[in-house]
């Protein structure tokens, strides 16, 4: 099993920048990727960033190319998402997930560990 604890939402205004921290515990030697999904109100929850956990391949939606990065603390067993020059269509709960066995990394099912979530609220 593995838990994962989310930190660092919070409001901002458009332009700001916030950092998001997601602490794994447990068998984490199990998790081969580990993603940032977000989810706003009436709709579905999809894939912002993603990272494999060895090797370190990153994947970022269209949507935040260019303004956000995902990185990892190994030592800390600590996943990151810096997020600049955020806009209000990027307002959501944001939630942390690893996955043992992940081939697909846009598609949440593909990941067997979530955290509580963390909310973002970005105004204008």
């Amino acid at each position: 099993q593995v838990q994962l604890v989310e930190s660092g939402g919070g409001s901002v205004q458009a332009g700001g920048s916030l950092r998001l921290s997601c602490a794994a515990s447990g068998y984490t030697r199990s998790v081969n990727s580990m993603a940032w999904f977000r989810q706003a109100p009436g709709r579905e929850r999809e894939a912002v960033a993603s990272i494999y956990t060895t090797g370190g391949e990153t994947y970022y939606a269209d949507s935040v190319k260019g303004r956000f990065t995902a990185s990892q603390d190994s030592a800390k067993n600590t996943l990151y998402l810096q997020m600049n020059s955020l806009k209000p269509e990027d307002t959501a709960m944001y939630f942390c997930a690893a996955g043992r066995y992940v081939a697909d990394r846009l598609r949440p099912s593909e990941y067997d560990y979530w955290g509580q979530g963390t909310q973002v609220t970005v105004s204008s």
